[in-house]
């Protein structure tokens, strides 16, 4: 169905939307914040995705419009924004809960060395793109780089998402989001992949990399979502 992709994205929008707008839930108070945080990190993203298209990855024509933007399909754009709207609203409905509930001081972790964890695990994955380069492995190495970067940028940024205890639930649901919508878009298949670029491990029909790209982009939004509201530059009405 050439309006699959379409659908899909209303789909994944239309919860956030429909939940957001409830009194309980109300989320659309931050709809400013989060489409800025949300513009900001769609853009290398989208240029990333531009670059590798019709390389890395291909796109169904029978499930797209046809509308596209150099080569990517007009959905494909839209996943940058419908996906991570979908997540922000996630994120702020955790911290509502936890405050609601009095969780107590709930935002830092007392003995968590966040230095220690970022240099830590930027070494092991720059251990991990070396050998993706040694072997060729293009969407492994730039997976991986992508998510370097984005945890470095929430250290110097100073939102200290890995620092809340809120983080490690965000996680989980994230990794549940991205086995279910992901894994409809490979299952259809409304996008393939060229083996050749990635390590050739899949979590049902999803490349390990997808993942990657997935946590790089969550990471990255939420950084500058949360760093935003805690400056209150945002629209809230408190």
């Amino acid at each position: 169905m050439k309006y699959e992709y379409l659908i899909f994205n209303i789909v994944v929008l239309s919860g956030p939307i429909f939940f957001g707008s409830l009194k309980k839930f109300y989320f659309l108070n931050y709809w400013k914040s989060a489409l800025i945080s949300i513009a900001i990190s769609a853009i290398p993203f989208i240029i990333w995705d531009i670059l590798v298209t019709n390389r890395h990855w291909y796109f169904a024509e029978k499930y797209t419009t046809g509308i596209k933007f150099i080569d990517l399909p007009i959905e494909e754009i839209m996943f940058f924004f419908t996906v991570p709207f979908a997540c922000l609203f996630t994120w702020q409905m955790l911290k509502k809960f936890s405050r609601e509930n009095n969780q107590k001081n709930f935002s830092h972790f007392q003995t968590f060395d966040e230095n220690f964890f970022v240099s830590v695990t930027t070494v092991f994955f720059l251990f991990l793109i070396l050998i993706a380069l040694i072997f060729k492995k293009e969407y492994t190495a730039i997976s991986l780089t992508i998510l370097i970067a984005s945890i470095i940028i929430d250290k110097i940024y100073g939102a200290k998402l890995f620092r809340n205890k809120l983080f490690g639930i965000y996680f989980l649901i994230v990794t549940a989001f991205t086995t279910i919508f992901n894994g409809y878009l490979t299952w259809r298949p409304i996008v393939t992949y060229n083996e050749l670029y990635q390590i050739g491990f899949r979590i049902f029909t999803i490349p390990i990399e997808d993942f990657l790209f997935g946590y790089a982009l969550i990471i990255l939004v939420t950084t500058i979502f949360e760093k935003r509201i805690s400056k209150g530059l945002n629209n809230v009405t408190k």
